[in-house]
């Protein structure tokens, strides 16, 4: 099998995401699989080269990963015509000119985010990497997550109809610092170094609206400092002069209304770090990281404004779970795909056998002589029975008279 080398030069891996995002769950998880496997059967296999500030640290790191480059000189590293690719996870206030500087050496590149501290950054960025002729790229691990794949599985099979909101909310109490040692570094509250959760996370939020629902057409925020002293790593008081919380209003083409509010000054009562709940016309679902749970209309309760009564509804547990089914595709809505409740599925016919149902592990019959509990399972995962008594009574009625009419009885 043909064998090709990517060298690829990682600047700021010394920092927390840089390490275990990029070069432990990525870049060395690539290498641990023997590489990537191409569509004519060969493969690349990634050679990293570390690049930092800190030579103590990167030889720290290489020699606990088994990897023999690094160095501090990144003119070096990119001078260096066998590593093609570059990768840049350094603060935000020092990306631009090591990415333009690796442009200028003909690197094709891919960047964390924001690719600049502001537009006009960002543009000539775009622009010289046109010119160059390189080819780009920015992270968007978030699109690829568990629950995200789950919702966005229900947006393509229809399942929501007209989209109408969505509503966001993503947050931790980073502790200041004194009582309890903060758990992200300090240059996140300070806005000369780069800091600040709004050009940490409303990148993340703009790719996931935009991939998920529709473009951004305009965008509406509060930006605040809730917490304007900190202690840092060695215990030092500082001053935060990066804003801890956002909370913003983003209007989607076709009339989707957004609300997203990030903080790292909220204490959590929900079940992810991050939740999107999404209404519909015909359905709504909540998303986190790694999981998401649905409701079809047909099975959304029907509760009545009555201050003096306390509401007994369990609306936590009133959605249902969605499992992921392989890759999310526009192909499902060709192939007759119906969404319910808790699942994408497709509804089976005399000709075929059930599919697997992906919310309710109903069976999967692999003969027609099931077709008949084939569609019961279906039925039954629909999850879009009505609840009022009187149907319940004569549904009860009908399925007794046909398993007596099954059994030749009367």
């Amino acid at each position: 099998m043909a064998e090709r080398r990517l060298g690829v030069i990682m600047n700021g891996v010394t920092g927390r995401m840089g390490h275990r995002q990029h070069l432990i769950r990525s870049v060395l998880a690539i290498r641990e699989q023997g590489g990537v496997e191409l569509s004519d059967g060969s493969r690349v296999r990634l050679d990293p080269i570390l690049v930092g500030r800190n030579a103590e640290k990167l030889k720290e790191l290489a020699e606990r990963h088994e990897l023999d480059r690094w160095t501090t000189d990144l003119d070096t590293a990119l001078s260096e015509p066998g590593d093609e690719l570059y990768f840049d996870a350094q603060l935000t206030s020092v990306r631009e000119p090591a990415i333009t500087s690796a442009i200028a050496a003909g690197k094709h590149v891919y960047t964390e985010k924001p690719i600049a501290d502001d537009v006009e950054g960002a543009l000539r960025l775009a622009r010289a990497a046109n010119e160059a002729g390189v080819k780009t790229g920015v992270v968007h691990d978030k699109l690829y997550l568990p629950g995200l794949l789950k919702l966005r599985r229900l947006v393509e099979s229809g399942f929501f109809g007209r989209i109408l909101s969505v509503r966001g909310e993503f947050g931790y109490w980073v502790f200041e610092g004194d009582l309890q040692a903060a758990q992200r570094p300090s240059w996140n509250y300070r806005q000369e170094d780069g800091g600040g959760i709004t050009t940490d996370m409303f990148p993340h939020w703009n790719y996931v609206l935009e991939n998920l629902f529709g473009r951004v057409d305009a965008v509406t925020a509060r930006v605040v400092t809730h917490i304007p002293e900190r202690w840092d790593e060695r215990g030092r008081h500082y001053t935060a002069t990066a804003d801890d919380a956002a909370y913003g209003i983003f209007e989607l083409d076709g009339g989707i209304v957004a609300q997203l509010n990030s903080s790292w000054a909220t204490r959590v009562h929900r079940d992810e770090l991050v939740e999107f709940h999404v209404d519909g016309t015909h359905g709504s679902a909540v998303a986190g990281l790694h999981h998401c749970r649905a409701q079809h209309r047909a099975a959304t309760p029907k509760p009545v404004w009555n201050p003096d009564l306390v509401e007994t509804t369990p609306f936590r547990s009133s959605g249902r779970p969605c499992r992921t089914t392989g890759n999310s595709t526009t192909a499902s809505r060709r192939s007759g795909s119906s969404s319910c409740g808790s699942c994408t599925t497709t509804a089976p016919t005399p000709t075929t056998s059930s599919p697997e149902c992906a919310g309710c592990d109903s069976p999967k019959p692999d003969s027609r002589r099931h077709a008949r509990d084939a569609a019961s399972n279906w039925a039954r995962c629909r999850h879009d029975v009505p609840t009022a008594p009187p149907f319940r009574r004569r549904l009860r009625r009908t399925r007794a008279r046909g398993t007596r009419e099954l059994a030749g009885t009367r």
